[in-house]
């Protein structure tokens, strides 16, 4: 039996239980005893500047990593609580056992007749499997197991010192991984960023280790520029030491001071401020000590378009968005300070100064790109290359256009639909040649939509230019619109297919052209809108198109590619089940997640096993007929090959995965009977031949909701 200990992110809300030691000892052989006087621990490694990205993932991961260690090494411990700063990662226990729990474990060896000779000694099997465990044969017994002997040792460990253990802090800092590392110095190691302190404090003593070629103390540094080095007194007054060289080490509370902050203002102030989450993870990041403020700009630039504001102020600059009560954007902003409040208003001026230089260029840009005509910058796409292997943007959306008129016409859409798919098709990239997507490329499409609406493109064409890129990540919003959604197939499809003909895979976790995320997006949007478009008749018809520019290949590894997908979005649904649907007939992907479901549902019930086996039966003899054979009722030898006969010609699979479901377990007296009654394989052949060939019309409509003989009914 085994425990989890959970790690904190947060020392100042809930603690993690301790898990008992003996509870440590996993193994059934093992047995731990000792009780032991506790002490705190704090481990601190001060670095420089991380990345905001990396600040929070790597302070949790310092946290497991300890936690593993710990239990590793049978030191057992109340709670671990994690602390993290631009320029620290941080880890305190409670309550640390000052020595491992003792260990006596107990090892099986050879049976009684292989461990004694005819004379009644010792063997060599036996002598040598004691002195493996660093034993005698004086410390073997003999247990009973099933009826037979057994020779047994039993191996006492003291239990070492917790500073003993402490001794491997490195190797837990050094497996931290990261998403980027570098060397400095003349130094052969590589590490995220270079470490400038560290400091391992069991209670008030610090332990003397080494990491990377800094040696461990008490000297932590504060803030750069408002504090100085700092000693730490012990492990529990950590934060408090840091505080006072303007550190705050937990980052809850660096986040909850930013919030209440933002009240504060909002509340003097008068207005409500946007605080994108994403965005209040990545500042409380870049602060030790947060002071947040509000500037302004003119009012003059709310003439530009709001997404161009917004861009601006959240993703260059890292400042909140300022709205008035009723929602609209007002000309200020929200931005946090790594300091305190001293001579803030030349901070305000600053910040001010840097932001209206950004939104002079997005006013200029804005001006400037509307006197630009749509077909001009269409024709210049033509000298903009999508990839060097592929060809030009101009014949990525030739291509793609031409895949989307064959989608919409598959997915039923109106007259009007189509021409407004056409006609987006036509131009859809056309912004990425404005100024202001060539300054603002987050503004792809979002500005493309506004470019056509000035210049007179029909609202569905602009909503489409702009929903093609959806979704933008894993669990990204969808596009709303059906010509959006078009679009948007149409361009992932040739994407995914050009970069599969060139030989540009993806392979284990590289993915540099994000060829999942558009064939994920696929998948989300074909299961949203739920048309029913077989993907593989879909890439059937696509592979037998030809363009100019490009020939599309590897076929196979495409669908394998997209089906991989559907995989995924089945989420935690049974590994036979998964198999069973993705090897089954039908490739819409709506219906293959519906049947996912409904045959995880399915299984929960009484009657699943019996009727799974026994279309699972019918399902292994079929995969033995000769499909060019058809049945002849007049080969039948008995009554239950014309009842299966009967039920396999009248069985028409409709309404939800669930109900065809229903149809086929309801067959499954019928097709037990044919089994209790019929010999399949027949000495006739032709006999022989039509049993298989009625067995194998049966499959064919059940493996259009899946292929039963994949799932696991032990």
């Amino acid at each position: 039996m085994a425990s989890r200990h959970r790690i904190s992110l947060q020392p100042l809300t809930k603690l993690v239980s301790n898990v008992p030691s003996i509870l440590r000892c996993l193994s059934k052989r093992r047995r731990c005893k000792g009780k032991n006087m506790t002490k705190n621990l704090l481990v601190e490694l001060g670095l420089e500047e991380l990345p905001a990205y990396v600040v929070t993932p790597s302070e949790k991961q310092l946290g497991e990593k300890m936690a593993a260690f710990l239990g590793e090494n049978r030191l057992s411990y109340e709670s671990i609580q994690t602390f993290s700063t631009p320029r620290r990662l941080a880890v305190r226990v409670l309550g640390l056992a000052d020595q491992q729990t003792d260990l006596t474990e107990d090892f099986k060896g050879p049976s009684k007749k292989i461990a004694l000779d005819a004379d009644g000694n010792f063997s060599k099997a036996a002598q040598g499997f004691v002195r493996g465990k660093g034993l005698t044969v004086d410390d073997i017994e003999f247990r009973e197991v099933k009826g037979e002997e057994y020779v047994y040792v039993t191996k006492h460990e003291a239990g070492k010192s917790a500073k003993e253990v402490l001794a491997g802090i490195p190797e837990v800092l050094a497996s931290l991984t990261f998403p980027v590392s570098m060397h400095w110095a003349n130094n052969s190691f590589e590490y995220i960023r270079p470490v400038h302190t560290l400091i391992v404090l069991l209670g008030d003593e610090a332990l003397e280790l080494d990491f990377l070629g800094i040696k461990s103390g008490r000297v932590s540094r504060g803030h750069r520029f408002l504090g100085h080095e700092v000693e730490i007194t012990n492990a529990d007054s950590y934060e408090e030491d840091l505080r006072t060289v303007y550190v705050i080490a937990n980052s809850k509370e660096r986040e909850n001071m930013i919030r209440e902050q933002i009240k504060a203002i909002e509340a003097e102030q008068g207005v409500q401020v946007q605080i994108e989450e994403g965005l209040l993870n990545e500042v409380l990041n870049l602060v030790e000590y947060p002071t947040t403020f509000m500037g302004g700009f003119d009012t003059k630039y709310l003439d530009v378009p709001e997404d161009v504001l917004v861009t601006s102020m959240e993703t260059h600059q890292r400042y909140f968005v300022v709205r008035d009560l009723d929602g609209r954007l007002k000309p200020n902003f929200i931005s946090v300070r790594n300091g305190n409040a001293e001579h803030l208003e030349n901070v305000v001026r600053g910040n001010e100064k840097v932001l209206v230089a950004r939104l002079e260029d997005g006013e200029f840009f804005w001006r400037e790109d509307q006197k630009l005509k749509i077909e001009d910058l269409v024709a210049k796409l033509a000298n903009v290359t999508f990839h060097e292997k592929i060809g030009s943007l101009s014949e990525h959306m030739a291509r793609a256009g031409v895949i989307a008129a064959s989608l919409a016409e598959k997915a039923g859409l109106t007259a009007e639909e189509k021409a407004a798919v056409a006609r987006a098709a036509e131009i859809y990239k056309f912004d990425l040649l404005t100024g202001m997507v060539g300054e603002f490329d987050e503004l792809q499409g979002i500005m493309g939509e506004k470019y056509a609406l000035l210049a007179g493109e029909d609202e569905a064409v602009a909503t489409a230019i702009r929903e093609h890129y959806l979704p933008d990540s894993a669990d990204g919003a969808l596009p709303e619109t059906k010509v959006g959604a078009i679009l948007a197939l149409a361009d992932k499809l040739d994407t995914l297919l050009s970069f599969f003909s060139v030989g540009l895979i993806p392979s284990g976790s590289n993915d540099p052209y994000a060829l999942r995320r558009a064939t994920q997006g696929i998948v989300r949007i074909l299961d949203a809108f739920g048309w029913h478009i077989p993907m593989d008749e879909l890439i059937d018809s696509l592979y037998g198109l030809s363009f100019d520019s490009l020939s599309y290949d590897n076929q196979a590894e495409v669908i394998r590619f997209i089906k991989a997908r559907v995989d995924k979005m089945m989420g935690s649904t049974p590994k036979d089940i998964k198999e069973a649907v993705l090897s089954g007939s039908n490739f819409v992907v709506a219906d293959m997640l519906e049947a996912a479901e409904a045959l995880s549902e399915a299984a929960k019930t009484d009657g699943y096993k019996a009727a799974v086996e026994s279309l699972s039966r019918a399902f292994n003899l079929a995969e033995k007929a000769d499909t060019s054979v058809a049945v002849d009722a007049s080969l039948f030898e008995n009554d239950q090959e014309k009842a299966l006969a009967q039920a396999a010609e009248s069985l028409e699979l409709t309404g939800s995965a669930s109900d065809k479901l229903a149809q086929l377990f309801v067959l499954s007296p019928v097709i037990d009977a044919f089994f209790d009654n019929t010999m399949v394989m027949a000495d006739d052949v032709a006999v022989k031949n039509n049993r298989l060939a009625l067995l194998s019309a049966l499959v064919a409509k059940a493996k259009t909701v899946a292929a039963f003989n994949q799932l696991n009914t032990k």
